[in-house]
């Protein structure tokens, strides 16, 4: 068995607890706050989730739909730290 993936452990965590919906088929590019999928509250939380799960901060000026609207963006910040 391999280990999940950043983007793996992101999706499930994304299509599970904010969305709610863990069979959604999140696309990599897919607008995930522009495309009404989550809140703005949603995407604090997600940003709490990344500090715990992965051990990297993201100040708040980066949290933003701009910055962490798409799946890529979010895995790309992750894996930058």
């Amino acid at each position: 068995m391999h280990e999940p993936t950043a983007r793996e452990q992101l999706r499930a965590y994304i299509t599970r607890e904010l969305i709610r919906d863990p069979d959604y088929r999140l696309a990599d590019d897919e607008g995930i706050i522009t495309g009404g999928l989550i809140d703005s509250f949603a995407l604090a939380e997600l940003g709490v989730y990344i500090e715990s799960a992965f051990n990297v901060y993201i100040p708040d000026p980066d949290l933003t739909v701009a910055k962490m609207d798409t799946l890529d963006q979010i895995v790309e910040r992750v894996e930058r730290g």
